[in-house]
């Protein structure tokens, strides 16, 4: 079925918490595992019902934050699904009691108790109205972004339109767009700090409610971490410090050198990573796709099935439209079991990354869709951002098909990008601990705590004052994850680090690369992280080694990179 053809009915609320209830009576009440097995995968299929419609509106909401039915919508779900998850924590209670348990281990896997242990732990009754007030304001932080209109050259752009501006060859114009959006963001700073201030005390609430010291413990059970610890994030934190912060460094003085300018550069600078200006994809938005339909089909059968399927039933929605949530993601429907794109194409060679990072979750999705429960289909965050970010760097061998006489610039732009990115992401994780530790902080002293975090990870970052919000240590606030997803962005650090390592293998062997990662991908979410790692015969990120070697090998193939010719 094509996306505009699937129907939306409100369901009702009341009648979905009975059938959760009477489902959980019946699992208690349960005499032989038949009867819990069966009673067990009726509750499967409601949930799946609960999910897409839930989904759905998200997605639609997310196309057109002015559609007033779907922000009603939007209304009615961030009301309704904490008020759902008292009704399914008691079910997952009856499962983790049940005297069926083994059973349902050997037939299911035991992840699924595993993942229910945490999940008791993230929710009472009595942070309902929290749960409720949360979903509000990251709903409010979103059209807001969503809303912008920023006069620029005469025109009127949103964010994601401006972006191609902001990497534009000519200094003049390129520091204009930076300044006409850190204006943007200077005058809806008192928004903004008011909806964060009210997110960290929240949050912290809702953690003591629960019995932690502030939110920092809740933050890890609600990302669903099985495997690791703070103190293993911090670890990695600072091995990134010690090894990726240094080779990003040596990156940016290249790049200083290129574009003659001094070291340290304004964030305008760093932004333009060739004198002859940044890779560009060549053709339209349709082309793009199209040249994304040639890689998948060549990459193999199944990547070939799963991308026609995506491009037949109209399950990506790419173009940056005026009223549209910005960013992109990949979520599923799960009662029909197809994955959906969302992103906003701008011109830029994030527009190619979409359709190999998104569309690298979404056959993941495609792979484990028939997985039973439908917790299993997807691992958790960082394990998902695995198959995404490797997904980039298979598509290599197809770089030119989509980048043209700028492919040389491209496939450095990406592997030294993959780079300095990690040194952010961890800073963004780093500074997030700050914030939870001290909730009482005010929007000042965030700021300052970003500033001071800057000259850490990005000592590339000059900060003199040119560029508003940027340089003040204001920049944060564009991060969305910040807003709605806590501790969400080292996931993406963690699985770049992996994502290196397939890159390494992919510059010996491509096939056996591919190997490798379908290894991975088949488990679905079967396995708790490091042991899919381990499963796929690959390095945990938690090694000092792991990022050791891919430091190692990113550098030697940066140093050996023939630039003749690309000022």
């Amino acid at each position: 079925m094509k996306f505009s053809q699937i129907p939306y009915e409100r369901p009702d609320a009341k009648a979905l918490m009975e059938q959760l209830s009477r489902l959980t009576d019946q699992l208690k009440a349960a005499a032989t595992y038949e009867e819990a097995r069966k009673v067990f995968l009726e509750k499967e299929t409601l949930q799946k019902h609960i999910r897409t419609a839930a989904t759905l509106v998200e997605i639609r909401h997310t196309i057109d934050t002015r559609d007033q039915f779907y922000n009603d919508e939007m209304k009615f779900w961030n009301e309704t699904s904490p008020q759902l998850e008292e009704y399914l924590q008691v079910w997952t209670q009856a499962m983790l009691d049940s005297p069926f348990r083994k059973a349902f281990a050997g037939e299911f896997g035991d992840i699924m108790f595993i993942n229910a242990e945490i999940e008791l732990k993230t929710f009472s009754p009595e942070i309902i109205s929290e749960l409720q007030r949360e979903n509000d304001l990251t709903q409010e932080y979103e059209k807001l972004l969503a809303s912008a209109q920023i006069p620029f050259e005469g025109g009127v752009y949103t964010l994601s339109q401006l972006t191609p501006f902001k990497t534009d060859a000519d200094d003049a114009r390129r520091l204009a767009a930076w300044k006409a959006e850190g204006q943007w963001y200077k005058e809806q700073q008192p928004e903004l700090d008011r909806l964060y201030d009210e997110l960290t005390k929240l949050r912290d609430t809702m953690g003591r409610k629960l019995g932690y010291d502030g939110y920092t413990e809740l933050g890890y059970y609600r990302m669903g971490r099985n495997c690791y610890t703070k103190e293993d994030v911090e670890q990695f934190r600072a091995a990134v410090v010690k090894h990726l912060v240094p080779l990003a460094d040596k990156v940016y003085r290249r790049q200083a050198e290129r574009l003659g300018k001094e070291y340290p550069m304004s964030f305008a600078d760093n932004a333009l990573e060739f004198r002859s200006g940044n890779p560009r994809p060549q053709g339209s938005a349709e082309d793009i796709l199209s040249q994304g339909r040639t890689f998948y089909d060549e990459l193999s059968p199944e990547t070939s099935s799963f991308f026609r399927m995506m491009l037949e039933n109209e399950l990506m929605d790419v173009l940056s439209t005026e009223g549209k949530a910005s960013g992109g993601y990949c979520t599923d429907l799960a009662d029909y079991g197809v994955p959906f794109i969302f992103a906003n194409f701008n011109g830029t060679q994030g527009d190619v990354e979409v359709v190999t990072h998104e569309a690298g979750h979404a056959f993941a999705d495609y792979m484990n869709r028939d997985r039973i429960p439908m917790e299993t289909v997807w691992p958790s965050m960082e394990a998902c951002e695995v198959h995404s970010m490797s997904m980039e760097f298979f598509a290599w061998p197809w770089a030119e098909g989509f980048f043209g006489k700028d492919t040389k610039k491209f496939l450095y732009s990406h592997l030294a990008s993959a780079l300095t990115f990690i040194p952010y992401g961890t800073m963004v994780d780093h500074f997030q601990h700050i914030v939870y530790e001290k909730p009482e902080m005010t929007p000042g002293e965030r700021h300052a705590t970003w500033k001071e975090l800057l000259g850490v990870y990005m000592p590339w970052m000059k900060l003199d004052g040119e560029i508003p919000v940027y340089s003040e240590g204001q920049g944060w606030q564009r991060q969305h994850h910040i807003y709605s997803s806590p501790f969400y962005y080292i996931d993406y650090c963690l699985a770049q680090t992996v994502a290196l390592q397939f890159w390494a293998m992919i510059q010996e062997d491509r096939e056996n690369a591919w190997e490798h990662y379908m290894a991975y991908t088949r488990q679905g979410g079967s396995r708790v992280f490091t042991e899919l790692l381990k499963n796929a015969g690959l390095d945990s990120p938690f090694a000092e080694s792991c990022l050791i070697k891919v430091c190692s090998a990113a550098d030697a193939w940066l140093d050996n990179c023939d630039l003749t010719g690309i000022d």
